[in-house]
């Protein structure tokens, strides 16, 4: 049975997931982190897409992402298949990364002024993300 097409057109609001292959780690150090972010933005701008939140666990990671001219999965497709290549290479190890293919949850629609917290939801956010990261070692932004 084939699967669903993705609902893609220009100017979705997407709540994108990947997880790591057996929930292996995807990111093993900052080193990773920093090389997928810097290939999201590359990415992200290349294609006019909008990044409004990421969150970067050590077996997944959290994206939110509004579609711009280019359609969501060629740029997750660009993404994360540089991503694992490098990490492939940086790690000495071989075969897939992620696990199936990303998750993409289409968002209600909503303006951009309630994506963004107020100051003090954002000051109590960063405060929990503060105690998160100080426990777990895990950069969250």
């Amino acid at each position: 049975m084939p699967r669903k097409s993705r609902i893609d057109a220009p100017g979705a609001l997407h709540h994108i997931i990947a997880r790591g292959i057996e929930r292996k780690a995807v990111f093993q150090d900052d080193r990773d982190r920093d090389d997928f972010l810097e290939r999201l933005g590359t990415n992200l701008e290349e294609s006019r897409t909008a990044c409004y939140g990421w969150a970067l666990l050590p077996n997944h990671f959290h994206l939110l992402l509004r579609t711009g001219g280019t359609p969501i999965s060629i740029v997750l497709r660009r993404v994360l298949t540089g991503y694992a290549i490098g990490y492939n290479m940086r790690h000495r190890r071989h075969g897939h990364l992620f696990q199936n293919r990303f998750k993409s949850i289409l968002c209600q629609e909503i303006t951009e002024d309630k994506i963004f917290l107020d100051a003090q939801d954002q000051d109590d956010l960063l405060a929990h993300i503060g105690d998160l990261v100080s426990k777990t070692g895990t950069r969250v932004l």
